[in-house]
């Protein structure tokens, strides 16, 4: 159909003003370096100390915990403090066990059996997403006074602590700032907040605030006090040569 020059000049114009859409950000790739954040390198030991708070926000119990990660979804939690001295938790893959001093028999747990307060065995011992979770983007939004990128991860499989978490990070960086956590059932038993070591220019994770939704509203602080690179010999992953060996020499 013929158009008229002015029409179509006046057509043209418009379409040179009006911004294309950008195009969405890979959800690999955000995933991928919000854990970095977390977790920064596939063999660490990581010094964490578990705080929790009543619900007046008064303190409440601390315990101390060292964690070796290593590839293949395979961590082993030690257990510092007096009360818990000499107990341990392993990870492998979608198992998790729980090894008592005294015993040479581990014991199999879930990854929701807590530890402290609202910080169960998978909140310490699982620290990357993207070995868990498949991630969707919902979209960009605004995280108080920042756009971020609000994520929606649903589990690849049945031994995670979660079935569903909503997840935001900052659009720039993608550092992690906040998360729902949802339990098999849909409901939502957890909030999350995550502190970084700098506001400015954060380098990884230093404290995860995690907020009870299911009655209780008490406040767990997970801190991560130190990161080292280490590689530890494969038999500490094995839960019977680790329930032989129960001082780790």
């Amino acid at each position: 159909m013929f158009r008229p020059l002015p029409l179509l000049i006046a057509a043209l114009s418009l379409s040179l003003v009006v911004p294309a859409r950008a195009a969405d950000p890979d959800v690999t790739r955000l995933l991928a370096d919000a854990d970095h954040f977390r977790v920064s390198d596939e063999h660490l030991v990581i010094d964490t100390r578990v705080n929790t708070f009543k619900s007046d926000g008064t303190p409440d119990k601390e315990r101390l915990y060292t964690v070796h990660t290593s590839t293949g979804r395979r961590s082993l939690v030690l257990m510092r403090s007096p009360a818990e001295q000499g107990q341990k938790v392993l990870m492998v893959g979608d198992d998790f066990w729980l090894l008592m001093p005294g015993t040479q028999r581990p014991m199999r747990i879930t990854p929701s059996q807590k530890l402290l307060g609202d910080a169960s065995t998978g909140d310490i011992a699982t620290l990357r997403w993207s070995e868990d979770y498949r991630a969707t983007l919902v979209g960009e939004e605004r995280c108080d006074t920042a756009p971020c990128w609000h994520l929606s991860l649903a589990a690849q499989r049945p031994g995670v602590s979660y079935q569903r978490i909503e997840l935001w990070l900052g659009r720039e960086r993608h550092l992690p700032l906040k998360a729902d956590l949802y339990l098999q059932s849909d409901k939502l038993a957890k909030q999350a907040r995550f502190i970084a070591d700098s506001a400015e220019r954060p380098t990884q994770i230093d404290e995860m605030v995690l907020q009870d939704q299911l009655g209780h509203h008490r406040e767990t602080r997970v801190r991560y006090t130190s990161r080292e690179k280490r590689t530890v010999p494969e038999s500490w992953f094995n839960p019977m040569s680790l329930a032989r060996n129960p001082t780790l020499d």
